[in-house]
């Protein structure tokens, strides 16, 4: 149970895979400015205490798996990591300037996968495991 977060009264792993694409999907997260994005996104996800467990910076989006705390909403994170990248990307390279004259780097929107080492079918057998057949239909979450 090493890779869980314990909180008071909490013990969690929440998971997800993000992605989202540059405005246009123009492809210029290469070279400099492909390492400075990456290095942004581990410094936001740094300060938020997120765990990054793998991730992809592409030429026109970026792919991530994060581990996030239960305190974390999942787009208010994105919003942080495209807002902050977006800002400082295009501070520290004026070529994006030109190309995104709005200052508009990213595109509206994200997607977004949880992920986790439980299955829907394992959940409906823990659920019936404890299910007692002696209680009323009424007793159970879903009624059948």
């Amino acid at each position: 149970m090493s890779n869980y977060r314990r909180g008071n009264h909490t013990v969690t792993r929440l998971t997800v895979h993000v992605v989202w694409v540059t405005k246009y999907r123009y492809h210029v997260l290469t070279g400099e400015i492909k390492k400075r994005c990456r290095e942004l996104i581990m410094q936001i996800c740094d300060a938020e205490d997120v765990k990054i467990l793998s991730g992809v910076v592409s030429k026109d989006h970026v792919h991530i798996l994060i581990e996030y705390p239960l305190s974390v909403s999942v787009s208010d994170l994105v919003r942080k990591m495209k807002g902050r990248s977006s800002r400082l990307l295009q501070k520290e390279y004026p070529e994006l300037q030109k190309r995104y004259w709005g200052k508009h780097f990213w595109t509206i929107g994200f997607g977004a996968w949880s992920t986790g080492n439980m299955t829907e079918k394992l959940v409906e057998e823990y659920l019936e495991h404890h299910r007692n057949p002696s209680n009323l239909e009424r007793d159970n979450f879903l009624l059948e």
